[in-house]
């Protein structure tokens, strides 16, 4: 058990209550390593796998700090990579602020700007924003930012993934140059070290469960399937022999997939699945996590894109149906599960194809997954659906152009009044031929 308690941050009264209505006790490492720091005022960075408490840890500090002010300028402003991660982060702020006068707004893409507009003008203590809508209002000049003190950058690494770097740099234009910056990030990649070192100021880090290292409440396995029916097969059998599968978050590495995949197993388990990716409305992507949240729907197909704005607690089972291609997503995926100190199983198929991007994955976390055989009531299939068939490759065939010479087969000179000759006719011969006449 850890030592520490919340009671043992300098806290204020009205977050000491809220932190005690939501039931919690003791801090996560970096809630506990990071407060210290972020209230001495230095910029600080903090490295962190998703599922360790990063948005309370920057949070708690930033609203203890904050101190109400006549202007209604935002003093707190966090930017974060998707739509989905604005809502967790701040859904996080509503319960923390629930005993303080603090106003929040939530901007994002992808919904109508106007009630935005006159949200952050109507007056704003914190703003939780993507960077493509937090520019947009900047450049109308609906939102000042002139008055931040705390300037948070959360899932960096993946904001950078989602080719935000331009954007983010824009809005940096619009913020006063004394402020506070922290950045909290999975990864440090050399696109994060580029920001780190043209915006911040001798920074401290802080660095807890960092990315490669499997947390050790996740029971990890991995089975080997040899194509997607396999794959659908043994997926089918889990869902149906174990009562334990309570809440399952299932992992695909493409949108197309996880539409094949919804649309197989909704005839299967109907009215118990949904899929959300970047092609469904933001609207159905809410419903979507709402029901499973509250338990509607036990299994939602999610692809990595939108895999950082789900905060689902209690999800008793990941199921990676592919190995995605990038490591570090593996470890994205299995957050999702094993969290506030609960445990959780993650499962991968894995088929012969996808053994080099298993084994990258092994490789950062300097962990063998355990190994599961295929029970022998599934039934091992040969059949591929389209996606897994080779390609065709058709032979690029130069065909030689025509003979210039005289063509081959039957051909006869045209008759000496149809020959047509193009003979430019120079006014010079023209007055000759009048003269001529």
């Amino acid at each position: 058990m850890q030592d520490t308690s919340f009671e043992d941050l300098n806290l204020n009264n009205s977050l000491r209550k809220a932190i005690n209505e939501l039931g919690l006790i003791h801090p996560t490492t970096i809630q506990k390593e990071a407060f210290a720091p972020i209230m001495s005022g230095r910029d600080v960075i903090g490295l962190a796998q998703t599922g360790t408490g990063k948005t309370f840890a920057y949070l708690l500090p930033a609203l203890r700090q904050w101190k109400y002010s006549k202007d209604r300028f935002p003093q707190i402003l966090i930017v974060v990579p998707t739509r989905e991660l604005v809502v967790q982060v701040f859904e996080e702020v509503e319960k923390l602020a629930a005993y303080m006068s603090l106003e929040a707004v939530a901007v994002y893409g992808g919904a109508n700007i106007k009630p935005q507009i006159v949200a952050v003008e109507s007056g704003c203590d914190l703003v939780v924003a993507t960077p493509g809508r937090l520019l947009d209002l900047c450049l109308k000049g609906a939102l000042k930012l002139r008055a931040v003190k705390k300037f948070i950058i959360d899932e960096v690494d993946e904001m950078l993934n989602l080719g935000f770097l331009h954007q983010l740099k824009r809005v940096i234009e619009f913020l006063p140059k004394k402020r506070q910056n922290l950045l909290f990030s999975a990864t440090m990649t050399e696109d994060v070290e580029e920001i780190i070192k043209a915006y911040f100021n001798s920074p401290i880090k802080i660095e807890a469960a960092p990315m490669g290292t499997p947390l050790e409440n996740i029971e990890q396995t991995v089975y080997y399937a040899r194509n997607y029916n396999t794959k659908f097969n043994l997926l089918v059998h889990l869902l149906k022999a174990n009562d334990e599968y309570e809440k399952v978050l299932i992992f695909m590495s493409t949108k197309r997939m996880a539409d094949r995949l919804y649309e197989s197993l909704d005839g299967i388990f109907p009215e118990q699945v949904s899929v959300i990716h970047s092609n469904k409305s933001q609207n159905f992507r809410f419903n979507a996590v709402d029901q499973f949240t509250n338990g509607t729907i036990r299994i939602l197909i999610a692809t990595d894109i939108v895999a950082r704005g789900i905060d689902v607690s209690e999800v008793s089972h990941v199921i990676n149906f592919d190995v995605p291609e990038q490591p570090e997503n593996y470890v994205h995926r299995i957050g999702r599960t094993g969290r506030a100190d609960k445990k959780g199983v993650s499962i991968t198929l894995s088929s012969e194809s996808e053994s080099e991007a298993l084994a990258a994955v092994e490789k950062l976390m300097n962990y063998n997954i355990p190994l599961q055989s295929v029970p022998e009531e599934v039934e091992i299939s040969d059949e591929l659906i389209p996606e897994e068939l080779p390609e065709i490759k058709i032979k690029n065939v130069v065909i030689p152009r025509a003979n210039k010479g005289r063509p081959k087969g039957a051909f006869h000179e045209k008759k000496l009044k149809n020959q047509k000759v193009n003979q430019k006719r120079t006014r010079k011969k023209k007055t000759k031929n009048k003269k001529r006449r």
